[in-house]
C-alpha cells in the first residue's frame, strides 16, 4: 500500500514519519508524495589519469571526488553526460514498518535530469538527507539551484514492522549522513580481507 497524501500528514503530524524542514508542506506534499529539495553540497567526480576505480580502495576517493557546495543565489550547472552526487536540503526518518522510494519529479525529467541510477530505496529505520545521483541525460547544459524541488519520496506500508531495520545496529554504512556521501562499498563484508 502506498501512502496518499492524508496518510503522510497524519505520519508526520504523529511522529511517526519525520522529514525536516518541511518548509511548505501545502506545496511539498502532493497526492501520494513529497517533494524535497536540493542542498548545496555536491560530489564531482573528476576526469582523472586513474585506470579505474577499484570497489574495494577508500583511499582511492580522493582521488576522484572533489567537494562543491554552491553559495546562495548561485547555481550549480550540470552538464551532459556529468555524473555528481547531490544531497536534500530535508533529513529523513523513516519508521520500521515504511520504505521510501526515491523518484525524479517529472518537470525536470522532462529536462533529461535523473535523480538516481540505482539507488531509489531508502530502507525501513534509515535516517538522514538523501544522497541523490544526479545525472544529466541531455545535450544541455542544466542550472540547479538549492532549495528548488528536485526529487520526491513516495512511502510503501509493509505488511509488517522489519526485524531488523536500517540502522547501527547492522552496520548500515549511511546511516545519519548530513550530506552527499561518495561510495563506502569497500566497507562490505565481501571486501573484507
Amino acid at each position: 500500500m502506498i501512502l496518499s497524501d492524508g496518510d503522510i500528514r497524519r505520519r508526520l503530524d504523529s511522529g511517526t514519519l519525520e522529514i525536516e524542514p518541511l518548509a511548505d508542506p501545502d506545496l511539498q506534499i502532493q497526492p501520494a508524495s513529497v517533494d524535497l529539495r536540493l542542498g548545496r553540497e555536491f560530489l564531482e567526480f573528476r576526469h582523472t589519469n586513474i585506470p579505474c576505480i577499484h570497489p574495494d580502495s577508500e583511499q582511492e576517493v580522493a582521488d576522484y571526488v572533489d567537494e562543491t557546495r554552491v553559495d546562495s543565489g548561485e547555481e550549480f550547472i550540470l552538464h551532459p553526460g556529468d555524473f555528481v552526487l547531490g544531497t536534500t536540503v530535508e533529513r529523513v526518518t523513516v519508521p520500521d514498518d515504511l520504505i521510501a522510494h526515491v523518484e525524479g519529479r517529472s518537470s525536470l525529467g522532462r529536462l533529461a535530469v535523473v535523480v538516481h541510477a540505482t539507488a531509489g530505496l531508502c530502507d525501513p529505520g534509515f535516517e538522514g538527507k538523501i544522497t541523490l545521483e544526479l545525472s544529466n541525460l541531455g545535450t544541455a547544459p542544466v542550472a540547479l539551484t538549492p532549495e528548488m524541488r528536485i526529487s520526491q519520496l513516495t512511502f510503501t506500508q509493509l505488511t509488517n514492522p522489519a526485524e531488523r531495520p536500517y540502522g547501527e545496529e547492522r552496520g548500515s554504512k549511511y546511516q545519519g549522513q548530513t550530506g552527499p556521501q561518495a561510495s563506502r562499498i569497500q566497507s562490505d563484508d565481501e571486501f573484507d580481507r
